[in-house]
Parts: C-alpha cells; sequence; structure tokens
C-alpha cells in the first residue's frame, strides 16, 4: 500500500498490473469527507479514467475506521455559505459516488471499524465490498436532521428498499454480518486478513478479459437504481444542499457540537 503522504487525503498508486489503489488518508478524522477529501478523490478518478490498462480499483481508508461519513463541521461551515456554495458541495460529492459507482473496471471497498453515512454510499458504489468482522456500519444522516439524498439510489442497489426504509429511517448502527445479510457485504474476513481478501478478490478479476467486463457491467448498471440521468441526479443535489441549510439540520448540527440530544420538536 502507499506510504501516507502529509496533506494529501487521498492516496493514489497504480501498479504495474494497471490496479489502482485509492486510499482515504484523513485517519486524525477517521477519513470523515470534507471538500478537500472530494476533491481529491475527484482529481483521483480523473487520472484513473485517463490510464490506459487499468484494471481494477481497490477503495480502503487508512487508519481504524473506513469513513466516517461527513465532517459534521465542514458540513455546519458548508451549511452557512449561500445556495450556489451548498450546491456545489452536494453536486461533487454525487459525482464523486457517481463516478465511482459508474467505473468501467470492478471496484473493491475493503471496509475495517465504522463505515458511516457516506461511507455507506462509498461501500455501495463499488462493486465488491469485503469487510473486516471489526466493521460497524451506518446510514446516520437522519441523526443531524440531513438526508442521504445523493446515496439513496447506490443503497437501493445494495440493501434494496426495504433495508434501506429500516436503516436509512433509524440511523441505527449494524454489524458486519448483518451488512452482509442484507447485502451490503459479500465477504467478512479477520482484521489482519482484510488486504489478502482483497488481494484474492483482484487475481479473479485479472484472469477475465477486461472487454468482457467492461460489457458486462455496463448491461448490469442499465437496470440499476443509481442509473440517474442528468435531471434525477440534479433534484437529488437541490434536496441533499437544501436539507443541509434547513432550520432541522441547523438544531442537529448544534446538537452535535454541544454533545447532546437534538430537540426536534
Amino acid at each position: 500500500m502507499t506510504e501516507p503522504k502529509t496533506g494529501e487525503p487521498v492516496l493514489l498508486d497504480i501498479d504495474s498490473r494497471g490496479v489502482a489503489q485509492v486510499t482515504l488518508n484523513r485517519p486524525e478524522r477517521n477519513n470523515a469527507y470534507d471538500g478537500a477529501l472530494i476533491q481529491a478523490l475527484l482529481a483521483a478518478l480523473d487520472t484513473l479514467e485517463q490510464t490506459r490498462g487499468l484494471r481494477a480499483v481497490v477503495v480502503s481508508g487508512r487508519g481504524r475506521h473506513f469513513q466516517a461519513g461527513a465532517d459534521l463541521k465542514w458540513i455546519d461551515a458548508v451549511r452557512a455559505a449561500s445556495r450556489d456554495d451548498n450546491i456545489a458541495a452536494s453536486r461533487a460529492t454525487a459525482q464523486a459516488i457517481w463516478r465511482l459507482n459508474a467505473a468501467p473496471v470492478p471496484t473493491l471497498a475493503l471496509i475495517q471499524g465504522g463505515c458511516f453515512g457516506g461511507g455507506t454510499g462509498l461501500a455501495a458504489a463499488c462493486d465488491v465490498v469485503i469487510a473486516a468482522d471489526d466493521a460497524v456500519f451506518s446510514i446516520a444522516e437522519v441523526r443531524w436532521g440531513l438526508t442521504a439524498a445523493i446515496i439513496i439510489p447506490q443503497l437501493n442497489d445494495a440493501i434494496g428498499v426495504r433495508q434501506v426504509r429500516r436503516y436509512a429511517l433509524t440511523g441505527e448502527r449494524f454489524s458486519a454480518a448483518e451488512a452482509r445479510r442484507i447485502g451490503l457485504v459479500h465477504e467478512i474476513v479477520p482484521a489482519p486478513e482484510l488486504q489478502a481478501a482483497g488481494a484474492r478478490i483482484v487475481d479473479a478479476v485479472l484472469q477475465n478479459g477486461p472487454q468482457a467486463i467492461a460489457q458486462t457491467k455496463a448491461l448490469t448498471l442499465e437496470s440499476a437504481w443509481a442509473r440517474l440521468d442528468e435531471a434525477a441526479l440534479t433534484r437529488l443535489i437541490a434536496l441533499h444542499a437544501d436539507k443541509r441549510q434547513s432550520a432541522e439540520a441547523v438544531e442537529g448540527l448544534a446538537s452535535f457540537k454541544e454533545k447532546r440530544a437534538a430537540k426536534w420538536s
């Protein structure tokens, strides 16, 4: 794996086989996403789209946790900005998820520790998900008066509407075993074996025809919830941004900062 580099929120390494390692690199914030991380992820996707001979993408998070959702301090700062700034933040986030979801090569997420909020969207956007046995998941946006609007299509594809109706409405945490039961995770391994399990999946991918893989994935996505046209994506982005600036979100984010229960009444 690429060695950490100071100041780079996303690390990218592509080996001689055409296998890319995309590593979220904010371990001090549990890899929670902010504007800088989103832009770094988009830049990594730009590079991958221009890479000839790309065969697979492995997404992981450095440190104890895979991805702890949004950095709520950043969310609160964006909330206080203009509506145009909020739309831009939501659009960048949506584009990162959408582009990962539609990548023409197999994508693999390796998950340890916490995978919350947008982290579940990242996982759902990947073709294969392997979790360590210590992984914990939640779709927690509603706890802070926010919505998971831009990742709902990917979650519908991964776990089905029935499970989204539970976990995106309750915000409750669930185990790796439950994530596997509902379809978000394909396989669970002991934490020390996570990288080896990922390498095994990559080896299987490399035995297959790259054009056949690309065509198979494209055909699969034709009937997916997440195959959105621009109008549908724009609507989700607007809903996501506007909810962030709602009075309910103000109270939810205040409850986070003040470490108290939200007063929804």
